[in-house]
């Protein structure tokens, strides 16, 4: 069998490593325990966690074993990583409800089963920790000075960095030492902007226990620009289908520039790398074939099977004016509402495509809404009962988001 290391290089993922050779070495050798960890600051998953999911996904396949680590007890700090401002405190309820979240959206990706991965969740072992020893035991071994070096911790110097966030790294540090007395985990994995953290896990167990440990960060999904993928106008692609639906799922990656198809293709679905290559080079028109596929095989993975086929058929449907699946994202309306008619703001603002009148005004001024495909123009354009066909109303956003009303009793 090939190395996972091997896999995971060609296919795009790695970043950086703290030890190539011995790596790579410890993964074709023996089996492995690794971990990453998942802070739970919403309750579900985005696009950025599902590229270190599939990482973990090609390690177990390799015949290595999975940690997920859910931060019930990091996330009641928040990592002050990548961020320009305090992350916003949740309660203790809050946090329970998101780890539970996560994890059922992983057992779709991954086999989280007793025998073949292991399930933890730092607020084990961080929520009970007497302040006094752990500072006593754990940060002897942090330079304060090296801390501040960090590149997650230099982004808030100017701003101010709080001494209640200073604490996360020695808290995610402590975290790997813990797994590897519990667990012999020698290898933690995490995107590109955990190196930090990671650096400083491995460096306290070779200093607490005199063990070798190792870290690997993911490359961050990128456009071909270097602009982080997964967000729209909307906000963030989610892997829950309350939050995304598979339709919009769905267009998002049928929608990627033609020169990000291969990246996304090898780093998000299984596909072998043969076909990857051969998709990616397409040309012309004949691009839209590999996006497509990058689409199913993508919403296959997050969704299931039946609702990739739905979104997929609801998507040529769409654009190839015929009748549509169930797939596109709706909203019910009482038909009464349209007796008098609702004005285009309102009916922007009620079916969420917009945050304000305001935001739905300049929308409008720059051309970026129609109605069963005619262009809106008016701010006070009365949507009435005589724009339904079939009880359906279809709004387009922009240029690829669609949203349907329907007329209920």
């Amino acid at each position: 069998m090939k190395n996972a290391f091997d896999i995971l290089k060609d296919r795009g993922f790695i970043k950086q490593t703290t030890h190539e050779d011995e790596i790579r070495e410890m993964l074709g050798k023996e089996k492995v325990t690794f971990y990453i960890g998942f802070d739970p600051t919403a309750d579900s998953l985005h696009v950025g966690h599902f590229v270190q999911v599939m990482a973990m996904a090609h390690l177990q396949r390799a015949g290595h074993r999975p940690i997920f680590l859910a931060g019930g007890g990091t996330g009641m700090i928040g990592d002050p990583s990548g961020r320009t401002d305090m992350r916003q405190m949740m309660t203790p309820e809050t946090i329970q409800h998101n780890v539970n979240c996560f994890i059922e959206q992983t057992k779709r990706l991954i086999d989280l089963s007793e025998e073949n991965a292991i399930i933890e969740n730092n607020a084990n072992w961080l929520l009970d920790l007497n302040y006094v020893s752990f500072i006593r035991e754990i940060g002897k071994h942090f330079s304060v000075n090296r801390m501040l070096t960090a590149e997650c911790f230099k982004n808030r110097m100017e701003k101010g960095l709080s001494f209640f966030e200073f604490n996360y790294m020695i808290m995610q540090s402590y975290d790997f030492l813990e797994l590897f007395r519990r667990h012999e985990c020698r290898l933690q994995l995490g995107g590109d902007d955990q190196w930090s953290n990671i650096i400083a896990g491995a460096d306290l167990i070779r200093r607490v226990e005199g063990e070798s440990a190792y870290g690997m960060t993911f490359t961050l999904l990128t456009t071909s620009e270097g602009k982080k993928m997964g967000k729209t106008q909307s906000g963030a692609i989610w892997l829950d289908h309350n939050k995304t639906s598979p339709f919009e799922f769905y267009q998002y990656w049928r929608n990627v520039a033609d020169a990000d198809v291969e990246n996304c293709l090898s780093l998000l679905t299984f596909l072998p790398l043969d076909e990857v290559r051969r998709l990616g080079a397409l040309q012309g028109a004949e691009i839209n074939k590999a996006k497509e596929t990058l689409a199913f095989e993508v919403t296959k993975l997050v969704h299931g099977e039946d609702e990739a086929k739905k979104a997929e058929e609801a998507a040529k449907s769409l654009f190839g004016k015929g009748n549509l699946a169930g797939s596109v994202p709706s909203t019910e309306i009482n038909k009464k509402e349209f007796s008098d008619g609702i004005d285009i703001i309102t009916l922007l603002t009620k079916t969420e495509l917009v945050p304000s009148r305001g935001e739905g005004k300049r929308l409008i001024k720059q051309g970026g809404v129609s109605i069963n495909d005619e262009k809106i123009i008016d701010f006070d354009t009365n949507i009435t009962l005589d724009f339904f066909e079939d009880n359906i109303l279809m709004i387009k956003k922009g240029k690829k988001t669609y949203h349907q009303v329907k007329l209920i009793d």
